[in-house]
This record gives structure tokens, C-alpha cells and sequence, in this order.
């Protein structure tokens, strides 16, 4: 709806302009600001210009009213034009708020967590954040690709070996050992060395083997890592493993040394990023000869830009925030545009359960597994919430509000918005498209901006997405959801006069809500249970 104005209006006025959204819907629908910046060049009282510009509108179908106020030129949106809308929208529901193809191509990297253990909570977060990005651009016509890098290589694999390996010494072969420092702990890797005893003859278990192991309980933590994701609704594209790489590893480093992007020190190969900005040089190849881990991260990423996206975007956790600028140095060193490569980072989640902080899972060693909170919330509700927030700022809650059936959850009040939509349509005993005919000449200013409101939605969505704000979706849901009740619990509907108009205007409703829900990768509801 907004870009068709702002088209129409770009069309009369032949400028380029600023459309705002006025918090007062009962004053404008949109506004503009354009006569303030015409005053410098006309030489002209803005007033004055506004008022000007509000008669090249005179009789235009689409405005009920465009009129002049304190320099803006304010904008109504007249009933005939908000029907044709609503009506075009209930008749093509999969089309709702879909943008138009567009050129610009983005590759979305995110999750990426080694697989050395499951997912936990902090994991969760951006995995939601980024499958919800993806579904809203490709709504709008953008090629949003997604890819999962997989740390497969490097010491965390050999130190999965080992742990496992230990385990079942001690687990099955009744062997006394003594654990490391560091290792990785918890009961999912006493369960990966019953697994293993099984799966393996009995004498494999052997130093020589850790190798192999590794690989082994790499592959089943790889596997359980895409069930959490599948049970949380997360689709990723294309699993890119970080070995595939190692075989450009020198044609990178002759290719950062030739523009001058490393240096050799103390028996190591350094990156040159203080000269980009960094607040100090990073190791490459460690003194043993072998790749820090930021070596074949340099590698994947030079192999991510020279593919033909726009845009490669990753999603990291906040304590990436140092490697920023380490990466995007690497890149320009290589010759690209590191401007091109965007960062959005995730702070952390507390979990709360009856006020208290919720318990580390026993089998995870030290944190809160994805699944389990799955397990007892299910995938709407965590969705729900993760995106509530803007991903960059902490984000507490308590589980159990999210099983409240009240206004307090708001997953369920925007739920019993559209159940209690379809349920108004059981009662009345129509559909949707028993209404499709009705027009909207008999409605109030209340209920002309509900449906302002719902055909609001993709310029909501584009918001979301250019700013990738992606609360603002949620929060949109809230107030509408909000909007909605207070009407329905102050007019009749069934019975009224204009029973259909009120039928279609829910319907409009009912089809916001439910394509809002399905972009968050929630599915709405018909009926409370």
C-alpha cells in the first residue's frame, strides 16, 4: 500500500520526497515533509508551499483528503481505495504484502556452531533471527541464499575425539583415566561413547584412532544439531565444511602477501589488520606450521565474496564482536569491498522459570539446551519471543509466561485474534469469500484505521527488513492484535447491518495476522485449545 501511494504521489508532484507514517491515524494516514526543503530553493513559507501542493490532489480517487497542516502535507486514504486493496488482498491471500523481484542478491551465513556438542540456547536465538530474515526478504522478491558454515578441522574436532575416547575408557573399558584441562563434558558425550563402544570393535579405542572418532561423533553431533534446527523450524540451504578449504589456504596467503596483508614474526604468519583499523595484528599459521582458526575463516569468506552475491551477511554471537574487524581487514587485503560483508550480532538470553534462573542441563555439562527448551515451549513461542526483542540488546524471559493464556503471552493474544476471527465467521456462517463484495462506505474512523492498519503489513515488512529490526514484526502483530480485541469487544458484529463489511474488514485482519505468523514461521491459529 505504501510504495502505491508513494508512487501516486511521486507522480503529481514530481519530486522526490520523505512519506512518514503520523502516529494520529484519525489526522493522516501518511504526511510529508517536502514543502520545509522546497522553502530554501522557492524562497517560499512552507505553509504556504503545502497548502500549494494539497490542490494538485483536488478529486484524486485515492485521498480522502490531502490537506495542508503546519507546513506538512498531510494525506488520508479515502474508503473507496482502501477497499479496492482489501479486496484485491482476500481474493489473492497467497500474494498478500509479496514484493516484486528485485536484483539484489544477499548469501546469509548463521548458526555455524561447531559441531561439537548440541545447540544451546545462545545458539538458538540467531538460528530464529536469521531463518525469519530469509523468509521475510524472499518475500519481498530479494535471492536470499543460506549456508552453514561447519567447523569440521582444527583442535575442537581433535578434542571431541579425545573426550569421547576417554569416556569410553572409562564408561566401558573400565579403565582409569585422567581428563584434561580442557575437554568436552556432559552426558550427551557419555552418550556418544556407549554409542561408539557399540558401533566400533573393541580394541579401535586407541590413541592412533582419535581421528577417525572425531569424524564419527563430528558426523552425530552434525546430525542432532539438524534436528534441533528442523524441530525449531530453521531451514539453512547448503552445510559448507571448513576442510573443503584448506586446500586454497596457500593461494590466500600468497594472495594477502602480494598486497601486503601479512608478515612473518616469531615463527608465525601474522595478519596485517592494525593497518586496516584493528587494534592489533592477528597469527595466521601458528608456529608448528598449522592454521589458526582464523585461517580457513579467511579462506571461506574470500570463497563467499567472490560468488555473485550483493551482499554476504553472517550472524554472530556477541563475543564475535573483536573479529569484526580482523575479517572485514582480511577481506580488503584480498580486494573486495568489505562493506559488503555485514556483520549482525546476537547478545545473550537468560532464561527465567518462576522467576528463578532456569537450570543448565545436565546433559549439556554447563548450559541450556535448545531442545529442551523446544520441548517444553514448542517452536512458535520460542520463535515468538526471539524475535521480540532487537537481536543486538539481552533478552530475559520467563517460560512460564509463555504458557499463560492471557494477555500477558503475547503469542496467545495474537493467536486468539485470529481464532476469534474464524470463530466470528462459524457463528455468522459465511467465509471470507461470502464478503468479498461488501465496501467499506459505511464504516467508521475506527474501523477505516484497523484496516489501514492490516494494509499496512509490507510496509512494515520492509522496515523490518531494510533496518533488520526484525521486533518490529511482532510488535506490529501486538497492536493490531490489540486494536482488534477492543473493537470486537465494543461492536456487534454478527447481526449488524453492515454484518458483511464487518466481515471483510476481519478478514483483512485475520489474513495480516496469519502472513505476519507464517514469516516468523509460526502457523496461526482457528481455534484455541
Amino acid at each position: 500500500m505504501k510504495n502505491i501511494i508513494f508512487k501516486e504521489i511521486f507522480k503529481i508532484l514530481e519530486q522526490d520526497f520523505i512519506l512518514e507514517n503520523p502516529k494520529d491515524k484519525n489526522l493522516a494516514h501518511f504526511a510529508t515533509p517536502l514543502a520545509f526543503s522546497l522553502a530554501k530553493t522557492l524562497k517560499k513559507n512552507p505553509m504556504l508551499i503545502a497548502t500549494e501542493l494539497a490542490l494538485k490532489f483536488k478529486n484524486h480517487h485515492y485521498f480522502e483528503k490531502v490537506e495542508a497542516l503546519n507546513g506538512y502535507l498531510n494525506f488520508k486514504i479515502s474508503k473507496e481505495f482502501l477497499n479496492v486493496l482489501a479486496t484485491k488482498a482476500l481474493k489473492e491471500p497467497q500474494n498478500f504484502t509479496k514484493g516484486e523481484v528485485k536484483d539484489q542478491s544477499f548469501l546469509l551465513e548463521f548458526v555455524s556452531a561447531n559441531p561439537t556438542g548440541p545447540l544451546h540456547i545462545g545458539h538458538a536465538r540467531g538460528a530464529i533471527f536469521g531463518d525469519t530474515l530469509a523468509r521475510i526478504a524472499r518475500h519481498l522478491g530479494y535471492k536470499m541464499d543460506t549456508e552453514y558454515y561447519v567447523n569440521d578441522a582444527g583442535n575442537q574436532i581433535y578434542l571431541l575425539g579425545l573426550s569421547v575416547l576417554l569416556s569410553v575408557k572409562e564408561q566401558c573399558l573400565k579403565e582409569k583415566v585422567i581428563y584434561p584441562n580442557e575437554y568436552y563434558k556432559g552426558e550427551y558425550i557419555a552418550e556418544l561413547a556407549k554409542e561408539a563402544f557399540v558401533h566400533f570393535e573393541k580394541d579401535f579405542f586407541k590413541e592412533e584412532n582419535i581421528p577417525a572418532l572425531a569424524s564419527w561423533a563430528k558426523d552425530k553431533m552434525l546430525h542432532l544439531i539438524k534436528e534441533d534446527l528442523q524441530k525449531a523450524k530453521v531451514n539453512i540451504d547448503v552445510y559448507s565444511n571448513e576442510s573443503s578449504y584448506y586446500n586454497a589456504l596457500d593461494e590466500t596467503l600468497q594472495a594477502l602477501k602480494k598486497h601486503g596483508g601479512i608478515y612473518e614474526k616469531e615463527g608465525k604468519i601474522w595478519l596485517a589488520s592494525t593497518l586496516k583499523g584493528d587494534e592489533k595484528d592477528r597469527v595466521i599459521i601458528k608456529e608448528d606450521g598449522k592454521g589458526a582458526y582464523l585461517a580457513a575463516d579467511i579462506v571461506y569468506h574470500k570463497d563467499k565474496m567472490s560468488r555473485s552475491y550483493d551482499k554476504c551477511i553472517n550472524i554472530w554471537g556477541a563475543d564475535h564482536h573483536g573479529y569484526i574487524l580482523r575479517m572485514k581487514a582480511a577481506m580488503e587485503f584480498l580486494g573486495f569491498d568489505s562493506n559488503k560483508l555485514e556483520i549482525i550480532l546476537t547478545q545473550m538470553v537468560s532464561l527465567l522459570k518462576d522467576k528463578e534462573p532456569y537450570k543448565m542441563s545436565k546433559r549439556a555439562g554447563n548450559f541450556i539446551l535448545m531442545s529442551e527448551v523446544l520441548d517444553e515451549i514448542g517452536a512458535d513461542a520460542l520463535r515468538f519471543i526471539f524475535l521480540s526483542k532487537k537481536c543486538d540488546t539481552h533478552l530475559e524471559f520467563d517460560i512460564n509466561d509463555l504458557k499463560k493464556e492471557d494477555s500477558s503471552n503475547p503469542i496467545f493474544y495474537i493467536n486468539y485474534a485470529h481464532a476469534r476471527i474464524h470463530q466470528v465467521f462459524i457463528k455468522a456462517k459465511k467465509t471470507p469469500q461470502d464478503v468479498l463484495n461488501a465496501d467499506f462506505s459505511s464504516l467508521n474512523q475506527e474501523s477505516i484505521n484497523l484496516v489501514f492498519e492490516s494494509l499496512n503489513l509490507e510496509s512494515i515488512l520492509n522496515d523490518a527488513f531494510e533496518s533488520r529490526s526484525l521486533q518490529k514484526l511482532p510488535d506490529y502483530l501486538k497492536n493490531l492484535a490489540s486494536n482488534f480485541h477492543k473493537f470486537y469487544n465494543e461492536n456487534r458484529v454478527v447481526g449488524a447491518e453492515n454484518e458483511d463489511t464487518l466481515l471483510k474488514l476481519f478478514s483483512l485482519v485475520a489474513l495480516s495476522i496469519k502472513t505476519g505468523l507464517f514469516l516468523m514461521g509460526i502457523e496461526a491459529k482457528n481455534k484455541m485449545e
